[in-house]
């Protein structure tokens, strides 16, 4: 059987004015992340990422530890359907209609620093109401527009992936959830609740023959345990 390690990006600029730039702990943690890829036997022989700066520097410089060690590494092909889902237009869309309900929702959303348990109930608050797509979304922004994009890039991998192949897809929390909700038939709500626990460099492991295609681990981050470092555990 072949291997597909989904891998979501390392810390990003929370609460910076470009949050799509990896922090200089999350070139860290992806570093860690090709360390023990090699420490553990693994080799890629296709990589993949959307084309978000984030997931793109998360897989080079995970990918240029195997080069440092003197061991092949594939190049990087950017596939857009492992895009994160477009956050900023569906907060846009749907927080007016949060108006009467929570009247600091716009305050905390452009402040996210100043309060972040709020903001991650408010957040998670809209992305749950757009999972659910009760509200009149346009076409494109749709949560099942978004998950069939996804398994639109899997299933390109799929067609083009040898019987035996391990093969990496750096992306983010998003799209992972996606996967979660298409391999296993979760509901979004309770996608999305595992979707707040996912660790940035966690690895979630998919196996596959022909086209069957089967979850075997999720989040895992004992790259990052290993070091015995609780700052290395993060979340955005």
């Amino acid at each position: 059987m072949g291997s597909i390690y989904l891998i979501r990006h390392g810390q990003a600029s929370f609460g910076a004015d470009d949050y799509d730039v990896l922090s200089p702990l999350g070139v860290q943690q992806a570093e860690i992340l090709g360390d023990y890829l090699i420490n553990t036997g693994v080799t890629l022989d296709a990589c993949f990422s959307g084309d978000m700066l984030r997931q793109k520097d998360t897989a080079l410089a995970a990918l240029a530890r195997f080069s440092a060690a003197n061991l092949p590494a594939p190049g990087l092909s950017i596939d857009s359907a492992f895009n994160e889902i477009d956050v900023d237009s569906i907060i846009r869309l749907l927080l007016p209609k949060l108006a009467d309900s929570e009247p600091n929702a716009i305050n905390t959303l452009r402040n996210p620093l100043h309060n972040r348990a709020e903001f991650q109930r408010l957040f998670a608050l809209i992305i749950q109401r757009w999972a659910t797509e009760v509200d009149d979304i346009p076409q494109s922004l749709r949560w099942s527009t978004f998950t069939a994009t996804v398994n639109a890039g899997l299933q390109r991998i799929l067609d083009n992936a040898a019987s035996t192949d391990q093969i990496g897809i750096f992306t983010s929390g998003g799209t992972i959830t996606a996967f979660l909700h298409l391999l296993t038939g979760v509901a979004a709500n309770k996608a999305f609740d595992l979707n707040w626990q996912i660790v940035n460099t966690s690895l979630s492991r998919l196996k596959f023959r022909d086209d069957s295609v089967v979850l075997t681990s999720f989040n895992s981050q004992a790259h990052l345990d290993l070091l015995k470092n609780k700052e290395l555990i993060t979340f955005r």
